[in-house]
């Protein structure tokens, strides 16, 4: 009788690895990190929601991503949490802001890092929201131009690429015309082009001290049940200028990402967010899953779904483990 015998390819390890259809390499991993504008140099607070991940003074970043760098670290994003917040933000396009402060002393020290910076407000604002606020309702063209200051006040300061995470309508055209005005003409977008009003980023919201003041997210974030949706946002920001779409969630939206990297002749990078990372940590803590295991299969899933670039936190595990 012939049938199939899958089986050959599978007897061995090196068989196995011989016909791997999908690996893990570091370039393909994005660490983000959390720095806080204090005056203590020793300040490195445990996230208490993401257990492994902190808040740092510019010094433990400095420590932080110097072991990375030496386990083969290749790229990090950056979210910062500022001294002050205010109504507009402006911490965030301040040339002494935290992420900018941030960036300087990494491009110092490792210029060979590629060194992202997350564009955004909800970070910076009293009130908590990314954008403008006027009467309860958060406005789109006004935070535009503060959108595009933070940019250009990013890529001043030395980094790599920006990512644009607020998701107000135009804002890529609006960072694109900045920073090509003021002189940044080769300093990439990587667009949270595809990012869902999600559960998933709750554990974020305490790392990043963002959680809104009032209402929540959903008049500018994607509707999760949305797919067909996620190819106009896609194609909108590839034609304002984005260089690389990211998907975000991650693991709950691998349709999506597939249906990304299927439609766009563009890198498509997939953010493996908070809420994935806790779950994944509350179950190895409590021993009923390997996180090794598991963290290795989620980020193939990633890979095999289409995305070239993965942000997650688990980045520092995983180059210990390809190390």
């Amino acid at each position: 009788m012939d049938f199939h015998r899958g089986r050959r390819l599978r007897s061995s390890l090196a068989l196995r690895e011989m016909v791997r259809e999908h690996e893990i390499r570091p370039q393909d991993l994005i660490m983000p990190y959390f720095v806080v504008e204090t005056d203590d140099e020793s300040f490195m607070k445990e996230i208490s929601s993401m257990p492994g991940q902190y808040q740092l003074s510019l010094r433990q970043l400095e420590k932080k991503v110097g072991e990375a760098v030496t386990l083969g670290l290749r790229s990090c994003i950056l979210f910062g949490i500022p001294a002050t917040k205010d109504e507009t933000g402006s911490q965030a396009y301040a040339d002494t802001g935290i992420v900018q402060q941030a960036i300087r002393l990494l491009k110092e020290r490792w210029p060979q890092l590629i060194v992202v910076a997350d564009t955004c407000l909800c970070e910076y604002t009293s009130h908590g929201h990314c954008g403008l606020v006027k009467n309860g309702e958060v406005l789109n063209d006004p935070t535009l131009n503060l959108l595009a200051r933070a940019a250009v006040a990013q890529a001043r300061a030395g980094a790599d690429m920006v990512a644009p995470s607020d998701m107000m309508d135009g804002r890529v055209t609006a960072i694109r015309a900045a920073l090509d005005e003021a002189g940044f003409v080769d300093t990439p977008i990587m667009s949270y082009a595809v990012k869902y009003a999600s559960a998933f980023y709750g554990p974020f919201r305490e790392a990043a001290e963002s959680t809104p003041q009032f209402g929540d997210r959903k008049t500018y974030q994607m509707d999760p049940p949305n797919g067909r949706e996620a190819m106009r946002e896609a194609a909108a920001d590839l034609a304002e200028g984005a260089d690389i779409l990211m998907v975000k969630p991650g693991l709950p939206y691998l349709d999506v990402i597939r249906q990304v990297r299927d439609a766009f002749d563009a890198p498509v990078a997939a953010y493996q967010v908070s809420g994935e990372y806790a779950m994944i940590k509350a179950a190895a803590l409590n021993g009923w899953i390997d996180e090794r295991a598991v963290v290795m299969e989620s980020l193939v899933a990633f890979k095999r779904a289409g995305a070239d670039l993965i942000l997650t936190y688990f980045t520092e595990d995983v180059l210990k483990e390809l190390k």
